[in-house]
């Protein structure tokens, strides 16, 4: 028994890793983006590449897996996985990351597909199922929080390196599990549309949530990548309370979906509507979204699993689903957040040189001062530029060093306010998305009817 509670630990786990993955990277993405160099529609490509691979070999996988006993090719993605993350961690380039990340999403469309099937033989359908539903929901809301915390107290790189061990552990339980092909049920084959197309909206608006909000705290209001993990973890507590909030309102999945949808879309409006400049007043949205998350992501994978077989096959529906909303969520906000940001960059540099012309320093100080901040504007074109490293290398006398930290300080609460401008459009879109999910559900609910 407790051996067989380990194997079902380590594919659960497996599978959390696998889908962390698609957003695990968040907080790092700053970075790496200064270490590795390119912009932020550039960076986003560590994202964009792993969820779209994922996205188009998930259901190829399912196929390949169907056709014999799971085991052998859920251990090759499991494989394939760990030493692509290996790869990830050694990267000097950010194509070769990139690269290397595509490698990691093809093993790891094998490794969960397979501990799908490998859980159901393990636990039973029902038991099965939501083991692996469950595993994914934890693991795409706590992601950025691992990795946040991971990169504050190493580097990027540890994110990757941990991974190999984590997964790598199941690939003798892969071996051992799923030695026999597993055998067909009587079931629907038709793949359920409605919660698919739900589930790919709903993810292209979580992307903000689990992207933009990041980039905001950390590149925006320059947070440490720990405090913005312990932020953003709102978002997983909320999702973990979600199935006592249903079961407290006992309002049946239909509605639970519904509700979600606006939970998702009520955050993202309050993210895009914030009234203050201050990582406590994110937190409020932050939790409407975990909760939305967690009372639709479930029931709706539950849905689109139930009752159809072959079970590898629905699955990788909802696993491209998923990550083909997240490709679909980069690939809509990532422009929008790259245009605004270019736009409000004149104003800024007008709203900087008024500042520092009104500040109380000798004239030679303002115009050194200025050459500097002209200097940091140009290096960071198209990003939150960080003003800091100009007032250092001014040196002021100390007769004038409290009038410079006075105009650091608000010029700096000018860029925070400028930056949450800049975020505004995106995530109202996002919103938007979220929303546009209720679609699907209410169309299907009136053609039963």
């Amino acid at each position: 028994m407790t051996q067989r509670r380990m194997a079902t630990a380590l594919l659960a786990l497996t599978a959390a890793t696998v889908l962390a993955d698609s957003a695990v990277v968040t907080l790092a993405l700053p970075q790496i983006l200064r270490e590795l160099g390119g912009s932020v529609a550039g960076v986003s490509w560590v994202l964009i590449a792993f969820n779209l691979v994922l996205a188009v070999v998930a259901v190829p996988a399912a196929w390949l897996l169907g056709r014999r006993a799971p085991g052998p090719g859920t251990a090759l993605g499991i494989a394939v996985f760990a030493g692509a993350s290996a790869v990830c961690a050694s990267a000097s380039g950010l194509g070769v990351l990139i690269g290397a990340r595509c490698a990691q999403a093809a093993g790891g469309a094998l490794a969960l597909v397979g501990c799908l099937e490998l859980l159901v033989a393990l636990t039973g359908e029902r038991r099965g199922v939501r083991l692996w539903t469950v595993s994914g929901v934890v693991g795409t809301a706590a992601g950025p929080v691992i990795g946040g915390l991971l990169t504050e107290a190493f580097s990027w790189q540890s994110i990757f390196i941990v991974q190999v061990p984590l997964t790598a552990a199941a690939i003798p339980v892969a071996l051992a599990v799923g030695r026999e092909r597993l055998p067909a049920a009587a079931g629907s084959r038709r793949p359920a549309v409605a919660p698919n197309v739900a589930l790919a909206l709903l993810s292209a608006a979580l992307t903000a949530a689990l992207f933009l909000l990041v980039l905001l705290l950390v590149e925006g209001w320059r947070t440490e990548p720990a405090t913005a993990a312990v932020t953003v973890s709102v978002i997983p507590v909320a999702a973990f309370l979600a199935p006592w909030v249903a079961r407290a309102l006992q309002a049946g999945p239909q509605a639970e979906n519904v509700a979600g949808c606006l939970l998702v879309a009520g955050g993202l409006c309050g993210l895009a509507l914030l009234p203050a400049t201050a990582v406590v007043a994110t937190l409020a949205p932050q939790a409407l979204i975990g909760l939305g998350l967690g009372l639709t992501v479930d029931s709706l994978t539950g849905q689109a699993l139930h009752d159809r077989l072959p079970r590898a096959h629905h699955g990788a529906s909802t696993i491209t689903a998923r990550h083909a909303g997240v490709v679909l969520g980069l690939a809509v906000l990532t422009p929008i957040i790259t245009v605004d940001l270019r736009h409000a960059q004149a104003p800024a540099q007008e709203a900087i040189t008024a500042a520092v012309l009104d500040a109380p320093l000798p004239g030679t100080t303002k115009i050194a001062l200025a050459q500097q901040l002209g200097d940091r504007l140009l290096a960071e074109r198209g990003r939150v530029p960080d003003l800091h490293p100009a007032f250092v290398a001014l040196h002021p006398p100390p007769a004038q060093q409290p009038a410079a930290a006075a105009l650091e300080s608000g010029l700096n609460e000018q860029l925070d306010r400028a930056a949450l401008r800049a975020f505004r459009h995106a995530f109202l879109a996002a919103a938007g998305l979220a929303a546009l999910a209720l679609v699907p559900l209410l169309v299907t609910r009136r053609n039963v009817r």
